[in-house]
């Protein structure tokens, strides 16, 4: 799938130099560290339901109960995620998603995909990104002003944080 992921890299990076990464400089800019560390820590938790169900789907009841326990923290005393007491209390923060999932089930990765502004994956990966969606709180979000809202700002936070790594992708050979 080589001349398609090269065809949809090239329009990724067309999208991300033209609007994604000056959107994400101007955020940088303008909003403080403390801020910007309060909204990661609000979208991690608002997207942690993903890793607590997957926990138990694949079978680690004991991560899916700190998990669970960590959502429930960081919800609450956390004030709906802006902080992260649950680290503090020594809630280990974990990373699962349903393509994670279907791995542990046996389904192969399949081959590498590059998907429009969603970036790399692999056709795994794809599918179960689809699915997550469906635990995704934004996605059952009524006002369309606040649910694309929300996922904006969350794109846009999620590309300031990869700022600093561009060094790396600009002394790629490939």
């Amino acid at each position: 799938w080589e001349s398609a992921n090269r065809s949809v890299f090239a329009f990724n990076d067309g999208v991300d130099r033209a609007a994604l990464k000056p959107t994400a400089r101007g955020y940088v800019k303008v909003t403080p560290r403390w801020m910007r560390t309060m909204v990661g820590n609000f979208f991690t938790n608002l997207n942690y339901p993903s890793t607590v169900a997957n926990s138990l789907l694949q079978g680690k009841f004991s991560q899916f109960s700190n998990d669970l326990g960590r959502l429930l923290v960081n919800t609450t005393l956390g004030i709906g995620g802006l902080f992260d007491p649950a680290t503090q209390f020594g809630m280990d923060s974990n990373d699962e998603d349903l393509g994670q999932t279907l791995g542990k089930w046996g389904v192969p990765p399949g081959p590498f995909l590059m998907r429009p502004i969603l970036g790399p994956s692999t056709v795994r990966d794809t599918f179960g990104d689809a699915a997550d969606f469906f635990i995704d709180p934004k996605h059952y979000v009524e006002s369309p002003w606040v649910k694309y809202g929300l996922y904006v700002q969350e794109i846009v936070h999620r590309r300031a944080q990869l700022l600093s790594a561009e060094a790396v992708q600009d002394n790629a050979y490939d």
